[in-house]
């Protein structure tokens, strides 16, 4: 067995016992493997381990590979997305998990609409002081899901968020906490927001316990980046 292979029983292992612990099943958690920097063929290695949903934070990085790959795996976009790269993400991403702005839902809608399909996507929200960090404030989200839902060729699956890197994981426990608090908040508003995106390779354990129903890990599968 490759040492991808072992990495990735190793992680859906450590989802399957986080899951149980608060009593949820693992099934529900989708695991998006992040191949930034990863070459195909080892992402193929990963295909080969049964994976089947991979993320990508560049979009010159990622098209070639989603070439090459092909239509057996889906791919997310997980990086931050300017408008003048909307149009090579949409139609070729299953989901985008980053958007922060109505700018950014306008143009996704408008180049959506060009292709004649339903672009799924999540909005990223910023619960941290970082400058670092993208995403909509708590008090822009409301409005801007009320937004969304307007435009025909959009469909809003759910949140997603990043907290701050802590060398104690338990520390990013109140943002993931919070993000589910704020997602609950909205579906009382009517809006169905079924997708949590939170959790990476070293907290990912406590995003689940929390609530994630789609953990967004590249360096426990693969390694650190080089």
């Amino acid at each position: 067995m490759s040492t991808i292979a072992e990495n990735i029983e190793n992680v859906q292992n450590r989802i399957k016992r986080a899951a149980e612990k608060v009593g949820r099943n693992a099934k529900e958690i989708k695991l998006v493997t992040v191949t930034k920097t990863v070459d195909v063929n080892r992402i193929k290695e990963a295909v080969e381990a049964g994976l089947r949903i991979f993320g990508e934070n560049r979009v010159q990085e990622a098209l070639p590979k989603l070439k090459e790959i092909g239509k057996i795996a889906l791919w997310h976009f997980i990086g931050h997305l300017q408008t003048n790269k909307v149009k090579d993400v949409v139609g070729s991403f299953e989901l985008i998990h980053v958007v922060d702005s109505l700018r950014l839902l306008e143009e996704i809608d408008k180049q959506a609409k060009k292709r004649d399909i339903v672009q799924e996507i999540l909005i990223e929200v910023k619960l941290s002081e970082e400058e670092s960090k993208f995403g909509m404030t708590e008090n822009g989200l409301l409005p801007l899901i009320e937004r969304a839902s307007e435009f025909e060729n959009i469909k809003i699956l759910g949140l997603m968020t990043i907290p701050p890197f802590f060398d104690d994981a338990e520390k990013t426990r109140p943002y993931f906490k919070r993000l589910c608090e704020i997602r609950d908040e909205a579906e009382k508003r009517g809006f169905r927001l079924p997708e949590l995106s939170m959790g990476m390779s070293h907290d990912f354990e406590i995003a689940i316990e929390e609530g994630a129903t789609m953990v967004r890990i590249g360096t426990a599968i693969f390694g650190e980046r080089k």
